[in-house]
């Protein structure tokens, strides 16, 4: 007899004719056993093979077989691009049925812009009823500039891509890409070793397309370190011009950059960035020195400080920012040496702030290498523009005194109200008095930790280029 997967010790199997016992073999005792070994339950939630696409300015789209046990409580996707601390979660509604399901998401690009040759991983995660998560396999998407027929050449580190031109102008773009990463690469002591694409466009409006609307209208080449990708604007016709030799070394020095200074915590200043694009493609041009100068004329310098971040975009302050950023860098190389300027740079790959940076590389900290390069110029210290002092004199009446904020009490019945801030016989009103300041001060708490919040993504966003 069989009981609860067990066979009962003392129970003898049956005879046979002749009353010898019943042999048992092997195959015997192994479907025994099958019989008594429990069935496993099918998971809740079951994953197929994950698929994705995409269309340059269109979509991209993630779909996800699944099988269900029942209607999930919840369905994400996690979504990773390169340079990201982690994935994005977003949160997709869930079947309201259990059985097979076509999981979906996607993006629509019409109303939004994301750079070509961009690297998507995703993958589905589903909770189901009883709060367990489940997390399906991986699938990965490359965002392409489908609309055209690109060749492509690799080089040691760069590869490059194009369109429009022979075999001639691939192998001449390949070998400026190749070489200004080598020059950088030796001069800040980087090894490079994963590839860098390198995408030339011919034609105005498709490069503007691939850079999105943000683009300026000077603007002939980005760089992007998150997704080690560089694009210019370079026809054939253009490819031995003067300044293609400066625009494509002075973008590649942008990715060389980033990956000396490659940190959790903290970029350098954008004007030491550009600067030293600009220093090692064209050097301290005529031109910058004449924007300059024109500005110490006319005592109108940028603080060195008010360049830290995003560049002016008035075409004058524009070429000052940059004029600025090379001046510096090449009063770093006369004073203190290029192995100071490149121990100052890989100095941030240790998430130093500036002023620890600068101290080490020069002894003295951000404010007292400006008053050095200033002096050197020849130029005043610029007035810092910004919120200045309230001016001194009497408050307007009514002003003096500790500001009281009441306090939000719930309703009483009656529609009477409890504690501070509530009206009462003597002091009619009184409520009503001080309700006004407590939004005003809301308001203004709210306002500031928004700005936070801007001023952090706007730190976050990708350094471009001058060109």
């Amino acid at each position: 007899m069989i009981s609860g997967g067990t066979t009962r010790r003392h129970r003898r199997f049956g005879r046979p004719p002749g009353g010898r016992p019943l042999a048992v073999g092997p195959i015997a005792i192994a479907l025994i056993l099958s019989l008594v070994t429990p069935v496993a339950a099918a998971d809740p939630v079951s994953f197929g093979s994950p698929t994705s696409s995409s269309a340059f300015g269109k979509s991209i789209e993630f779909v996800q077989p699944v099988t269900l046990a029942a209607a999930p409580t919840l369905v994400e996707l996690l979504l990773k691009t390169p340079g990201a601390a982690g994935p994005n979660v977003v949160e997709v509604p869930p079947p309201t049925t259990g059985g097979t399901q076509t999981l979906r998401f996607s993006t629509d690009l019409t109303q939004g812009h994301i750079y070509p040759n961009t690297t998507f991983t995703a993958r589905w995660r589903v909770t189901d009823t009883g709060g367990k998560t489940w997390l399906g396999p991986e699938v990965t998407q490359l965002y392409a500039d489908d609309r055209l027929a690109w060749q492509t050449l690799e080089g040691k580190v760069v590869r490059a891509h194009w369109y429009e031109g022979d075999a001639a102008f691939g192998r001449k773009v390949l070998q400026i890409g190749d070489n200004a990463i080598a020059d950088t690469s030796k001069l800040l002591g980087v090894t490079e070793t994963e590839p860098i694409d390198f995408y030339v466009y011919a034609d105005q409006n498709k490069f503007y397309d691939a850079l999105g609307p943000g683009a300026r209208e000077n603007v002939g080449g980005e760089a992007h370190a998150d997704i080690r990708t560089m694009f210019a604007l370079i026809t054939p016709a253009d490819i031995n011009a003067a300044w293609v030799e400066t625009v494509v070394p002075h973008e590649l020095t942008h990715l060389v950059f980033a990956t000396a200074i490659a940190n959790p915590y903290h970029e350098p200043p954008h004007w030491l960035n550009e600067g030293l694009a600009v220093y090692l493609s064209e050097g301290y041009a005529q031109s910058y020195r004449n924007s300059v100068a024109d500005a110490i004329h006319a005592k109108s310098i940028i603080p060195l400080a008010g360049l830290a971040g995003a560049f002016p975009t008035t075409y004058e302050r524009f070429l000052l920012g940059y004029g600025e950023s090379v001046s510096a860098v090449d009063f770093i190389v006369r004073t203190y040496g290029r192995d100071a300027l490149v121990g100052l740079i890989r100095s941030y790959a240790k998430g130093v702030s500036d002023d620890e940076a600068f101290s080490t590389a020069f002894g003295v900290d951000t404010a007292g290498f400006e008053a050095a390069w200033l002096k050197d110029l020849g130029a005043s210290a610029p007035v810092r523009l910004g919120p200045v002092p309230a001016p001194v004199g009497p408050l307007p009446s009514g002003w003096a005194g500790p500001l009281v904020i009441p306090s939000v009490v719930p309703a009483l019945p009656g529609g009477a109200t409890a504690g501070v801030g509530a009206a009462s016989p003597a002091n009619p009103g009184a409520a009503d008095d001080t309700a006004p300041v407590a939004f005003v001060l809301l308001g203004v708490l709210v306002g500031l930790a928004v700005a936070g919040i801007v001023g952090a993504r706007r730190r976050q966003a990708a350094r471009r280029g001058p060109w």
